[in-house]
């Protein structure tokens, strides 16, 4: 039973903190490697694994940043020098950035695309209940810039692979009050006889 109160506090209590409010220290050495290694243990069918991670360093970050910049300016030639800069800025917040991608299409055609993403979908939730047990707070981000050339060739993203989001991971600098959560009643229904 204190097994069930663990996990149940635990899985209630993550909670997205936004990347600006997430500072260092973030995961490092055995604790980025738990966070890590809690991919594994999501479902997968026939052990494909369609899905990795990119660990984006601090020292790489311009170039992410740069990345952004250009996704803007790919899908609004018109955007604004401030647009563009805020853009940028996005790849320098939170002291874990990773990419999520996950590969909807390969040789193995027996397991469908949308089961694949919610393979990707275990191994993220994994993570960041991994990081919310270590103490850290998490988010997920995604957005336009996603399916961008300029992504695309920075990660190196093959046919059939997807940029699904970043999760950006630290210490927790302020809380906002949790928000209401809906009831099981309020998204759950039975199929009747």
């Amino acid at each position: 039973m204190e097994a069930i109160d663990t996990i149940t506090t635990l899985i209630h209590s993550r909670r997205t903190v936004l990347p600006k409010r997430l500072i260092a220290p973030g995961p490092v050495g055995e604790q980025l490697d738990q966070i890590l290694e809690a991919a594994a243990a999501a479902p997968d069918h026939r052990e494909l694994r369609p899905w990795r991670f990119v660990v984006i360093p601090q020292d790489a970050r311009f170039r992410l940043g740069e990345a952004f910049a250009a996704a803007l300016r790919e899908r609004d030639p018109l955007a604004t020098a401030e647009q563009v800069e805020q853009a940028r800025e996005k790849a320098f917040r939170a002291p874990l950035l990773l990419l999520a991608v996950v590969r909807t299409e390969d040789d193995d055609a027996q397991i469908p695309p949308m089961e694949r993403v919610v393979s990707a979908g275990c191994a993220i939730q994994n993570m960041l209940l991994m990081a919310t047990a270590l103490g850290f707070g998490s988010a997920l981000t995604s957005g336009k810039a996603m399916e961008s050339r300029a992504i695309r060739e920075l990660f190196s993203l093959q046919a059939g692979e997807h940029a699904l989001c970043f999760l950006s991971i630290g210490s927790v600098s302020s809380v906002r009050p949790p928000r209401a959560r809906p009831c099981a009643r309020d998204y759950v229904t039975e199929l009747r006889p």
